[in-house]
Parts: C-alpha cells; sequence; structure tokens
C-alpha cells in the first residue's frame, strides 16, 4: 500500500461538491438546467454515500456530488463523503462546497482512510480517485494521521506466520530507527535475567521467543508511556481455544499495532513530549513448555498470580510491562490491549471501553474521540470488584470464576501493577472492522488512537 496521502494542486481538478440530504433539492435547482434534470434523471437526493457524476461534452466528467445524508445519518456514521471515492471515476478532484472546518478535516481524513488497502499478498489495484486537500485544513497533520492508522491497519492485517515476536520487534526498530528513537529489546530466556517472569512464561512455549520491545523518543517534556499487548497469535495455550474463537487471533496484537501507529503520529508531529513505547511480543502456543492452570506465577511487581485459564495471557505480559512503566514514574501511562470478549459483548466491535480513574483524563479523552469520530466510551475501575481478583492463595487470579464484568475484572487486574503514581488510562480495544463502512474497510483497524492523539495536548501539557 502506498502512503495516504492528498493529490497536489492542478487546474485541471473536477469540482467535487458535498452535498447534504438537506441541502440536495435546493443544490440541484441552483445548477445549469441539463445538471438538474441530469440529479433529477439519476435520483440523486443527497444520501449517504450516493454519488452523482455529470459528464462532459466529451466523455470525461465535468463535475460530481457526494451525498452526505441528512442530520441523523451523520450523526449515527461517520465519514460519509469518503464513500464516495470508490464510487468515482479515477482522476483529481477538488472539493467545492465550502465547509466548516471541522467538517472539512472529516471529510479530508475520510478520504484519506478511505484509500487504505492491506495489498502485501496480491497484485496492485488500478487508479483511483484522488483528492486535492481542502483548504483551511491542517493538511500534512491529516495524512500524518493517516499515516499512523495505515501503520496499524498493515500490521493487524499481516497473518501470524509472517507476523510473530521477531516480526513485530522488527516494525518496531524500523519505527524508532526512523525518527532517531532509541531500541532496546529483551529476548527469550533474557526476560528471566532482567525480571519479565510472566512474559517469558506465556511466551516459552512457543519455537518464536518472547521479546519485550522498549523504545524512547523525546529528550524534553512530560512522559508518556504506551504499552500495548503484543500477543502476535494465541491459541488459548492449555485451555486451548475452539476453532472459531481462534480464527482471528492474529489481530491479538492489536494493542501493539495500535501504540505503534500513535507513537508514528506523535513522533512525525514532533510533539514536545518525552514518549517510551513498551510491547511485551509473544505466541501463546502449546506444547511440554507451556504453562498450566493452576500454576502460581510471580510477576515483577512481586504479586503473585494463580493461572485459572491460559486463554487469559494478555493481562499476564503487559503487567510485568506495565510494572517496568512505573518505576519510570511517567506523567501518563496508556495500555492499549485486545484484551476480552466481555468488552465487546458491552459495547460491540465499534465502540472502544476506557478505563480511567481521573475526571479531567475521562471528559478530554470522551470530547476529543467525539471531535475526531473516534468513538470511545468509560467503564469503571469498579472497586466493588476487587475481590474477585483475589483467589487466596495468591495475591490475584488472572481469569475470576463466574463470567461476570470480565473487562472490568481485567482492568482491575492490571491497575495492581502500575500502582498509586502515575496517572494510568486502560483501554480494551477491539481492534478489527466486521464489515467495510466508509473510511473503515473489513480488517485491522485503530481504535482510540486518534482520540488519545487530539486529548494529548490537554492531557500533558
Amino acid at each position: 500500500m502506498g502512503p495516504l496521502t492528498f493529490a497536489p494542486p492542478s487546474d485541471a481538478a473536477i469540482p467535487l461538491h458535498a452535498v447534504t440530504g438537506e441541502e440536495a433539492e435546493a443544490w440541484c435547482a441552483a445548477q445549469p438546467a441539463s445538471v438538474a434534470q441530469w440529479a433529477a434523471t439519476t435520483g440523486f437526493r443527497g444520501a449517504p454515500g450516493q454519488v452523482l457524476t455529470v459528464p462532459a461534452e466529451d466523455g470525461s466528467v465535468a463535475l460530481a456530488a457526494a451525498g452526505l445524508g441528512d442530520e441523523r445519518a451523520r450523526q449515527r456514521t461517520a465519514f460519509h463523503f469518503a464513500a464516495a471515492r470508490p464510487k468515482l471515476p479515477a482522476g483529481t478532484y477538488r472539493l467545492a462546497t465550502a465547509l466548516p472546518p471541522e467538517r472539512a478535516a472529516e471529510a479530508a481524513l475520510g478520504w484519506l482512510l478511505q484509500g487504505y488497502r492491506f495489498g502485501r499478498y496480491v497484485a496492485a489495484e488500478p487508479p483511483a480517485a484522488q483528492l486535492i486537500a481542502p483548504e483551511g485544513i491542517n493538511a500534512s497533520g491529516i495524512e500524518r494521521i493517516a499515516g499512523g492508522e495505515a501503520l496499524t491497519r498493515d500490521l493487524i492485517n499481516t497473518p501470524a506466520a509472517d507476523m510473530g515476536p521477531a516480526e513485530l520487534a522488527t516494525a518496531a526498530r524500523e519505527l524508532a530507527d526512523r525518527f532517531g528513537a532509541a531500541i532496546n529489546v529483551i529476548t527469550g530466556d533474557a526476560l528471566l535475567a532482567e525480571g519479565f517472569p510472566l512474559i517469558h512464561t506465556v511466551g516459552r512455549a512457543s519455537p518464536r521467543a518472547p521479546r519485550l520491545i522498549d523504545f524512547s523518543w523525546g529528550s524534553a517534556g512530560p512522559r508518556l508511556t504506551l504499552v500495548g499487548k503484543g500477543v502476535c497469535f494465541d491459541t488459548g495455550g492449555l485451555n486451548l481455544k475452539p476453532g472459531a474463537s481462534m480464527g482471528l487471533m492474529k489481530k491479538d496484537m492489536g494493542g501493539a499495532a495500535t501504540v505503534l501507529g500513535l507513537a508514528q503520529m506523535i513522533m512525525a508531529s514532533g510533539l514536545p513530549i518525552r514518549l517510551r513505547v513498551l510491547i511485551p511480543a509473544v505466541e501463546n502456543s502449546i506444547g511440554g513448555a507451556a504453562f498450566r492452570p493452576q500454576d502460581i506465577l510471580t510477576s515483577r511487581k512481586g504479586l503473585t498470580v494463580e493461572i485459572n485459564n491460559t486463554d487469559a495471557e494478555g493481562r499476564l505480559v503487559l503487567a510485568d510491562a506495565l510494572a517496568l512503566a512505573s518505576e519510570e514514574a511517567p506523567e501518563l501511562i496508556v495500555s492499549m490491549a485486545t484484551l476480552t470478549g466481555a468488552a465487546r459483548v458491552a459495547l460491540g466491535p465499534g465502540l472502544a471501553p476506557f478505563f480511567t480513574d481521573d475526571e479531567g483524563v475521562a471528559a478530554a479523552l470522551t470530547a476529543a474521540g467525539e471531535a475526531v469520530r473516534d468513538p470511545v466510551w468509560r467503564l469503571p475501575f469498579w472497586e466493588g470488584y476487587e475481590t474477585m481478583i483475589e483467589p487466596g492463595i495468591a495475591d490475584l487470579d488472572n481469569a475470576p470464576k463466574g463470567g461476570f464484568a470480565g473487562a472490568i475484572t481485567a482492568a482491575l487486574f492490571l491497575r495492581r501493577f502500575v500502582g498509586d503514581g502515575p496517572r494510568y488510562l486502560h483501554f480494551d480495544i477491539y481492534g478489527w472492522q466486521p464489515a467495510a463502512a466508509p473510511a473503515r474497510p473489513k480488517g485491522g483497524v485503530g481504535q482510540g488512537a486518534r482520540a488519545l492523539f487530539e486529548a494529548l495536548p490537554g492531557l500533558l501539557g
């Protein structure tokens, strides 16, 4: 896949009008009679994703219009303008409608994201419609955001055969090298020597050695540490998943992919912060060295964990990484993980839950998600459920019985490894678009990253 960028300015660009359902009748009436007649003939009403192309005398496209739908449709679903892109003939277009800055930015970002295609294993597609950056937007900033999202999608979409712990570390190293970040990768048995027993335990049954990826960028400003779950494939371990549940487990490193995409946005934008990225990268496999139900493990932090399900491995590898993150006492620690099915049951695949004890962080993140059409929803660190993660013969239980409040108990488990110092924010994302939607093709997708990127200046300022 090539870069998601805008077309260079061109005097020959085709006018492309953005037309809402409420404005469609008046827009058609304001056009020359031949255009109005053509719109009536083709039934153009400004419906969501509807496209009108008006031919010139020579057979080329004289102008085009993209339907944005009515107010209710625009509130329910984002990026309707982007839906026009694959329906337009190849060529260079310019936005011919004056939109408010926030709507123009949404239209521009959606257009770029609609151009994403995972093409690693297929032939190149024919040329597609291109858009000149609309006036009044931060075009380079939008390109940086789209580029970070594309990195996340590429990493998630890559099959596990080609995206194991070593390949994920290579991707992180390439990103770090591009922006001059320092990187260190601890591999295999060295994890035990360096004090990361849970990461080692989860990954030791696989012939693909577990790793802790650690890179840092920036020399001044507040400290932000991003921790991403990098389970490159999850069989469930000895608590083996059924086939239907294993089918999408290449995306179980979606948290790692998302923090790498967010890190690219941050570094490419030159934000005045000190950024650290920690990714425990493992494959949870079955074998003679696999960890077992009823094992009791000791973490980096010293807390003991009873294993009641080897398929609840993500919180284990994150625990060691979060303990390391908290030792530096940054201003904010953020973890992102495809962690629980309970979060999907509660909110579905398109709404990313987050957890925080900080009311200011929650309000800022919710507002930012609405502003950039990256929806997030707060769930509670509910203190009343703390006893559910305390098994009695160890400090913590990695998989409380009963099936209640699974997303909350997982978040409470992780919070124990951060402690009372840094502010902590946890995302339980899905990382997958189950059906194509405007700007979001079926497949890997970033969730929460754009909302967090938008909120960061206020959170760390």
